[in-house]
């Protein structure tokens, strides 16, 4: 029987070269390069390539440099790309606090009506009338209506913000391996000149 490891290995690749380096940015950014916006293609490439990607999978960047030159190109792609997913995740805890303080607020309001129909109604009528065991059943039922929806969003809808979070907090953190590859550089090269003829 075989058994798959759970840190599954996620490597993005990334060529980084003269002629490519610009496409991954915003052309509309007029910012340096380092902190300038990625293009749209380049996030969503990014965002396929994470895709299956779990909390516990390892994610790492190799860059691939057609020639010495074009090392110089990755400090700032790197940093750009850093500087996008830090980001998104500053908004993505934002919006985890907001849904975490809206679910608290939903629950306190419905234990204060629940508190309110089962304190104080009983109260209200007595006990021997027939109306008063109708209403009591009516009123646990509807407890436990109002109170469903704020129980649910607390124990179930919390799990895919932190999966978020953590993803994007391994985009950040994720090592760089820069390959430097003269023979692609060649290959790369003719394959152009193939095209241009």
């Amino acid at each position: 029987m075989k058994t798959e490891s759970i840190a599954k290995n996620i490597t993005v690749y990334i060529t980084a070269d003269s002629n490519s380096i610009f496409s991954y940015f915003n052309p509309h950014d007029p910012s340096p390069v380092y902190s300038r916006q990625l293009s749209q293609e380049f996030e969503k490439y990014l965002n396929n390539c994470i895709f299956r990607a779990n909390r516990h999978s390892i994610i790492d960047y190799k860059v691939v440099c057609l020639s010495k030159i074009d090392t110089l190109f990755t400090g700032p792609l790197m940093e750009a790309i850093r500087r996008h997913y830090s980001i998104k995740k500053v908004l993505k805890e934002k919006e985890f606090k907001k849904f975490k303080k809206r679910s608290y607020y939903l629950l306190g309001i419905g234990l204060a009506v629940v508190m309110t129909c089962q304190g104080l109604l009983p109260y209200i009528l007595s006990q021997e009338h027939r109306v008063h065991s109708a209403l009591s059943n009516a009123l646990d039922v509807f407890s436990w209506v109002i109170l469903w929806k704020p129980i649910e969003r607390l124990i179930f809808y919390w799990n895919p913000f932190l999966k978020d979070i953590c993803l994007l907090d391994k985009m950040i953190n994720a090592k760089v391996t820069v390959v430097e590859n003269e023979k692609t550089s060649a290959v790369y090269s003719l394959s152009k000149e193939r095209e241009i003829v």
